[in-house]
């Protein structure tokens, strides 16, 4: 009898505490579709091109072209209780988060939603644009298209055979619980990697994110699926080519540039390590991290317009996963948009862009016979046939 009464006790303690909310939604909610910034700010920036690109990073025509490919996607129907946030809404929440990398709360204040409401559409929306977007701007390259990024490797930045520049850019984020030292990087930070392969337009063609933060770029390389292609010989990778001009070298291999951090062998070349270099060796390395750069400038220009990258992103892993890869598509989005202000490509000529670059770690790689005797053939045709007037003399 007295577990009975005990029971009855907590059961009513308990459905007061239910009763003690008073509103399902709060006031400041409710007037979302009134002043919201959304329904205020927002419609009146579409009269302003200048400012409503400034505002989501996209102007006007592409926010609506890319509405029309994820509008679908994160689409959700209204309820008894509630109207649904439309899609228009909720890409303009996700894209504001990217674009400035505020707080989920500062944002639910500024649209009049709640910080879960924020939570979610952030998460579903990312995920919504990369699945939208990486088919048409980030497709997997064929042959083919491995060939024309060589064309346009050695069209703008002097290097034959190169199918494009390798490397890691730490993200760093708020230390997950419970998460131990897998996150804390090199740094002195807590990451996540984002791992890239960027042609010569300075676009993203692979990417590979969630490495953790302890992990260096070669080993986020050799745990990601590109890697592992790459050492199976499954890339689809163009047959060996002649140098231009430099037949007498015999057909070269196709390779990726990049720097020490990453497992020399003949696919992927780096520099050669030291200071006590010849002059033949120091205009292959300035050579090389001409074409290198490449995908250092291209995470300048990506945390340039997604200002998340500017500080500590504190959300949930799998979310901070989902939208590293929705701006490398939007990013892509955005160059091959007709109407993009990107950057232009830089002329050809322009060899001071990049300076002659002494290299003075030397990692564990053991390279290969082949690798050597690969880089010594380009070192030869960096100082003869393809030698460029810019660059030092031997």
């Amino acid at each position: 009898m007295e577990d009975q009464v005990v029971a009855f006790g907590v059961g009513l303690l308990c459905l007061r505490r239910r009763r003690r909310r008073s509103v399902w939604v709060h006031d400041i909610l409710q007037a979302c579709q009134q002043l919201g910034e959304y329904h205020r700010l927002v419609q009146e920036l579409r009269l302003d091109d200048g400012r409503f690109q400034r505002y989501f990073r996209l102007d006007r025509d592409q926010f609506d072209n890319l509405l029309s490919k994820v509008g679908p996607r994160i689409a959700r129907q209204d309820t008894s209780y509630r109207r649904a946030i439309e899609p228009a809404e909720r890409l303009a929440i996700c894209l504001r988060f990217l674009a400035t990398g505020d707080s989920y709360r500062t944002i639910a204040f500024s649209y009049r939603v709640g910080v879960s409401t924020v939570a979610g559409i952030v998460g579903v929306v990312a995920r919504a644009i990369w699945d939208a977007l990486v088919q048409e701007v980030m497709p997997v390259p064929t042959t083919e298209d491995w060939r024309s990024i060589a064309t346009d490797f050695l069209h703008w930045w002097n290097f034959p055979n190169c199918l494009g520049s390798i490397d890691g850019k730490h993200v760093v984020i708020k230390a997950p619980d419970n998460s131990g030292s897998l996150f804390f990087n090199y740094k002195g930070t807590y990451s996540v990697v984002l791992l890239a392969v960027v042609d010569a337009q300075y676009c993203f063609r692979v990417v590979d994110v969630g490495s953790y933060g302890r992990t260096s770029d070669g080993g986020a390389l050799a745990n990601s699926t590109f890697g592992q292609a790459l050492r199976d010989g499954t890339l689809g990778l163009p047959q060996d080519a002649l140098l231009p001009s430099a037949e007498h070298l015999g057909p070269q291999p196709h390779e990726f540039v990049a720097d020490e951090a990453f497992r020399f062998r003949r696919e992927l070349m780096w520099p050669f390590p030291g200071h006590n270099l010849s002059s033949r060796q120091r205009i292959f390395n300035y050579r090389l991290s001409r074409a290198r750069l490449i995908v250092e400038n291209t995470f300048g220009i990506l945390t340039a317009q997604w200002r998340m990258y500017r500080g500590v992103i504190e959300i949930s892993p799998a979310n901070v996963d989902a939208c590293v890869k929705a701006t490398c598509v939007l990013h892509n989005f955005l160059r091959r948009s007709t109407n993009s202000t990107s950057t232009s490509i830089p002329s050809a000529g322009d060899g001071e862009a990049a300076g002659l670059q002494e290299v003075t770690r030397v990692g564990s790689n053991n390279p290969t016979r082949e690798a050597i005797r690969v880089r010594e053939k380009l070192m030869t045709y960096f100082s003869t046939e393809g030698a460029v007037p810019w660059q030092p003399v031997a």
